[in-house]
């Protein structure tokens, strides 16, 4: 279960590395979902991140990581 603290940073990050983590990482459910989160418009991107709130961390972090690597950070 995700922190309060690291559900408000999830609400108000980009999410393009995200979706991009859950398309490039995740099995084929989250590669759909990261499609979904990188069109979603701000009411269905907030049902993503509240249905699915340690999963979309998990992918948050590892957006991180990326956008890191890719020297974006």
């Amino acid at each position: 279960m995700i922190t309060p603290e690291q559900r408000q940073e999830l609400r108000a990050s980009e999410v393009y590395w995200t979706a991009r983590a859950m398309q490039e990482q995740g099995s084929r459910f989250y590669r759909a979902l990261g499609d979904a989160l990188h069109a979603a418009d701000a009411v269905n991107r907030a049902l993503i991140l509240d249905t699915w709130p340690d999963a979309c961390w998990d992918f948050y972090r590892r957006g991180l990581r990326l956008r890191a690597e890719e020297g974006e950070g």
